[in-house]
């Protein structure tokens, strides 16, 4: 009795210390990785180096192009984005709405070295487009390699992406607003006008900066699209002049370039637009009656739509098709089961940890909000998403120049890029988490306090039942950008013990097309597998947290007042 009495004065995790210490400890962290790797950039900085950019014609190129292919790729993404994020909110029940939704996210998890490929064998010299030109007797090819093909990938990526948070933020205009439009019988540019405008513009500033930020750090994309040495971004010049040139100096001050062009473009957007926007959202205005949605109206949205599909399956059933006879000649391929269990050990590890920090963060940030020091949880909750300020490939040059001499396993390199992909993936686990975590009620919260449900017991019936499915699709997410990494494995990887990327990087470079085609499914597959096994053991996890009966404070029944008094 008096072991219950002391456990309900003080249950676990309760102390001030637990709720406040793993979170700056995890953002201390991040700040030491992240000023290390900066610090080695500074202390690699040789005398006139500016000088030496100002005089070297290949590295102004290098900048020129890297900024001009990212605004080109940022642009065209945003075009095409806005009619596709319009249509779909219009036609609601258009045939094929949900597939085509499941397939634009997609792109925040499909590797980009297997997107690579499947967009070689859709547009590539022998690709379905060359063969129907061919076969329909029309005297011109197209040429995938250089300026217009990383358009062309990176708007496969990137337009998509876009349109999806549009969507989002379409979906989060009143319903009494979408009443009064339907009322009145806007017409589809008054609406744009009155309702949608408005809500995009707020919204435009982060997105572009989010996509010029990938088109710019681009890699895969670049070294096996890009066509030569005309049409180099830096981040494939930090990647030569690491590995090839051994040149430390070039590589800092281009890396030190891109973060100054990256952090510049952030502060921008935060300034002049609301960079929270980017907040995954998932629910849905009502359905009203609009002039805009039927007619000719219809037809076109979904032509658009169609043709937005075709566009976005065409290279992944490519892939597919292609994959099936070359997964069954490799199939007994030491080195591609060896690739995939070096991939699974990094990507699991990288998704565990990545999880890990972004909990405590939240957790962190959460407490100090309750506590009233806002500006120091926002400050908190930023040292997460420093990594999209700070590109991975940036902070691996920093590391990878401090490190180079106690680098020399395979072990150590894979330790390190486990790391790094573990801080790539956190600004996307922090986003899927921050929603749940932070729809409980104030009143909800005061109850609890009142009740004396602390510590680990606020945990166990006020959080867990409300993030235990977001956990595990954070989890699928942090697991599938680790495993579909090839920048850093690239900088840090032995090319004799790969990853799958890797591997699928050697093949397609040496033309191995079968093989790679074999390789690129086998990937897809591991994430499907992976997002399927998650989603699933999330739907299983009970709502509430078992343990011991020794620490257990609440009766079965007061345990089943206070589950409904949260719900």
């Amino acid at each position: 009795m008096a072991e219950r009495d002391r456990q309900l004065r003080n249950p676990p995790l309760s102390a001030a210390g637990w709720q406040l210490g793993p979170g700056l400890v995890i953002a201390g962290i991040i700040a030491l990785i992240s000023s290390a790797g900066l610090g080695a950039l500074i202390w690699q900085w040789e005398h006139g180096a500016l000088a030496r950019l100002w005089e070297s014609n290949y590295l102004r190129q290098v900048i020129q192009f890297s900024v001009v292919q990212a605004a080109f790729s940022t642009l065209l993404s945003l075009v095409i984005a806005v009619p596709v994020a319009r249509a779909l909110v219009r036609q609601k029940h258009f045939r094929g709405r949900n597939a085509l939704l499941r397939l634009m996210e997609l792109s925040l998890v499909l590797p980009s070295i297997v997107a690579v490929f499947g967009i070689v064998a859709v547009y590539g010299r022998t690709g379905w487009l060359n063969t129907l030109l061919t076969t329909s007797g029309i005297d011109w090819r197209w040429n995938l390699y250089g300026l217009q093909g990383i358009l062309l990938a990176h708007i496969f990526f990137n337009a998509p992406l876009a349109a999806r948070f549009m969507v989002q933020t379409l979906e989060r205009i009143p319903a009494s607003h979408w009443k009064i439009a339907s009322q009145l019988g806007m017409t589809s540019g008054a609406i744009w006008r009155a309702l949608e405008w408005p809500a995009l513009k707020r919204l435009i500033p982060g997105l572009a900066a989010l996509v010029f930020t990938l088109c710019f750090t681009s890699f895969a994309i670049v070294m096996t699209l890009g066509g030569g040495p005309s049409t180099t971004t830096i981040e494939v010049a930090i990647y030569q002049a690491l590995r090839y040139e051994f040149d430390f100096g070039q590589a800092a001050l281009l890396a030190i370039i891109q973060l100054i062009i990256c952090g510049s473009l952030w502060a921008l957007a935060s300034r002049h637009g609301r960079t929270r926007d980017l907040l995954p959202y998932s629910g849905s205005s009502d359905t009203f009656s609009r002039v805009d949605t039927e007619g000719w109206h219809r037809i076109r949205d979904g032509a658009l739509l169609g043709l937005f599909f075709v566009f976005l399956m065409a290279p992944i059933l490519a892939m597919a098709l292609k994959g099936v006879p070359g997964l069954a000649d490799h199939i007994a391929d030491f080195r591609l089961w060896s690739s995939l269990a070096r991939s699974l050990l990094v990507a699991i590890g990288a998704g565990l940890v990545s999880v890990s920090f972004g909990l405590a963060i939240l957790a962190t940030s959460s407490g100090m909000r309750q506590r009233h020091h806002a500006k120091m949880a926002a400050l908190l909750e930023a040292s997460g998403h420093l990594t999209l300020v700070v590109p991975a490939l940036v902070l691996g040059t920093g590391l990878f120049i401090l490190m180079r001499p106690q680098l020399g396993s395979v072990t150590q390199g894979l330790v390190l890029v486990m790391a790094i992909n573990a801080l790539m993936a956190l600004p996307f686990v922090i986003q899927v988490l921050r929603g749940p975590l932070s729809s409980v009620s104030p009143g909800a919260l005061r109850v609890a306090d009142q009740l004396g449900i602390r510590g680990f017991y606020r945990w166990q019936f006020l959080f867990w039942p409300l993030i235990r499915r977001p956990l595990t699709l954070a989890l699928a997410y942090a697991i599938a950008l680790s495993l579909g990494d090839f920048s850093i494995i690239a900088l840090f990887g032995n090319p004799a013990s790969p990853t799958l990327p890797m591997l699928l990087y050697q093949q397609l470079a040496s033309y191995q097309l079968d093989a790679a085609a074999g390789t690129a499914l086998l990937l897809v597959s591991v994430l499907a597998g992976i997002f399927a096994t998650l989603q699933r053991t999330g739907r299983r996890l009970p709502d509430v947290i078992s343990e011991p009966e020794t620490l257990n404070p609440l009766s079965d029944d007061d345990a089943g007042d206070a589950y409904a008094r949260r719900s």
